[in-house]
This record gives structure tokens, sequence and C-alpha cells, in this order.
């Protein structure tokens, strides 16, 4: 089954309607995504599916024929977050990754979403930080059977103090899938230490959806 033949090109926020399926979100997080992700649907499910499991596939695949459609995947998740933000507003925020699973040092650390930003708009610079440090390797959140929770979150992150200046205003912390929630808290966390006054927002290429039931699996 496909679900969409294309991959979104606009951004729709977090509402009351959706918040239950990232139950760490509160009603005054503002967060945005692109696309809507099933989990265990493969890639012929949707066009975001194809993306997010491609844009995650593992470095150890560098050099594979696989290697290729992970550099397609970020590529087009550029090209959607050039679509959806005008000019204009890209000047004004400041565009930090969320950390990855594995610390910076590991050989299997992956800079996908530092990349991704770059991309955006490679001929001009975008105000870029990776503001957020992860101390050590946690494991990927989807392949654990319970899901890391903020407070465990946090107690992993830290601030690289290097790159506080100059004061931000907007700051977008950016992930490709919002599952839990869970990672923007704990990020907008040790953002908010540094940054009080600043307005903190989520971008999501995808957000996660509940499993999807085809017609032939309901029993009546």
């Amino acid at each position: 089954m496909t679900s969409a033949n294309t991959f979104p090109q606009r951004l729709t926020k977090i509402d009351d309607l959706t918040r239950p399926d990232h139950f760490y979100l509160a009603a005054d997080d503002a967060c945005y995504f692109l696309g809507e992700y099933t989990a265990r649907k493969g890639y012929a499910f949707s066009a975001t599916n194809q993306l997010i499991l491609n844009f995650k596939k593992s470095l150890d695949k560098r050099g594979t024929p696989q290697w290729k459609y992970k550099e397609r995947a970020i590529d087009l998740a550029a090209a959607a977050f050039r679509a959806a933000l005008t000019g204009e507003l890209l000047s004004r925020i400041t565009l930090v990754p969320i950390p990855p699973s594995k610390a910076r040092g590991d050989p299997l650390h992956d800079d996908r979403l530092l990349r991704m930003l770059r991309a955006i708009r490679p001929q001009s610079r975008l105000d870029i930080r990776e503001l957020i440090l992860q101390r050590a390797n946690m494991d990927a959140a989807h392949h654990r059977d319970d899901r890391p929770r903020p407070e465990e979150i946090v107690a992993n992150y830290g601030l690289d103090r290097a790159l506080l200046q100059p004061k931000p205003q907007t700051i977008a912390l950016v992930d490709d899938v919002l599952t839990t929630g869970a990672h923007f808290r704990a990020a907008s966390e040790i953002i908010r230490e540094a940054f009080p006054d600043a307005r903190i927002v989520g971008l999501f290429i995808a957000r996660r959806v509940p499993e999807a039931v085809e017609w032939d699996e309901i029993e009546i």
C-alpha cells in the first residue's frame, strides 16, 4: 500500500488532536512536522516511510549500494524544509539539531541532521549550531523495549558553551521523527537553562502515527 506518492512540502502543527500521539509534549509546545511516518510498514507504504528509513540508514552502510539512498533522503528533506520555510524566517532562527543516539567520537555517530540543515540553503549561511552535546551513547529509541524518559535524556546532555553567542531569539530544535516527544522535551529543558527568554519550537521531518490496520486484518 502507498498512502502518498510525494513527500510533503508544507509544515503542519501538532494540535490537540495529534498531541496525544506524543505524550511527553505539553499543550504549549510548538512543534511542526512535514510527513507522517508509520512504524513497521516498510519503505513501500508511503513516501514519508521511504524517506525516513533511508535517512536513518546506519553509517555501516557507507560504501555500499544503499548509501546513495541515504544521501538522496538528506537532500529531499533539505528541499522540503527549504520549500516550507521562507527565506526571511530562516534568517531569523537558530537551527539546533537534536543529537543522534551515538555521541561524537563514536565511529557510528551520524551527523545526518547537521548535513540536512546545511543543505537547506548551502549558498548562504544559516545560524546552525550544535548546541547540545551528548555525553555518552544511548541505545536508539526505536531499538529499546522501553522508551527513554525526558529526565533520562537530560542527564546525558550538556551545552557547548563556545556556541552560546550571539544570543538567539528563536531556536528551532530539529529532529527526524517525533515519537513520544521525550527528546524534544529534554532538548528544550537544556536549551532553556542557557536562554530562558528565547522562543523554542520543534521542527521534524515526520511524526510517527499509530500503526495503520489493513482492511483484511480487521476481525468482524
